[in-house]
């Protein structure tokens, strides 16, 4: 069995209040949920308007598979407008 962790910063422009960031985040969140079936959280900088980070799990007895699905995560944001990836660390256990 093979746990895939993937810690991701992202910056926000344009966010002026933290109602403006959490807008943002709920729909990045609940389209990678559906889409790739992972669990996903913010894990830091929760009180910042203008940036996040986000904590993306998954798990299957393929490490190859693990690091694809999280690989496609970070594609996935990369191309979604209002988030720009400062940093990410993919981490498999």
């Amino acid at each position: 069995m093979k746990i895939g962790l993937c810690v991701i910063d992202l910056y926000l422009p344009g966010n002026n209040s933290l109602k403006d960031k959490r807008q943002i985040l709920k729909s990045i969140k609940d389209r990678i949920r559906n889409k790739f079936n992972v669990s996903i959280a913010e894990i830091e900088d929760n009180d910042k308007w203008r940036k996040t980070t986000l904590g993306v799990v998954t798990i299957n007895n393929d490490s190859t598979q693990v690091s694809n699905i999280l690989q496609s995560v970070i594609n996935f944001i990369e191309g979604f407008y209002p988030a720009q990836i400062i940093n990410y660390q993919i981490e498999l256990f």
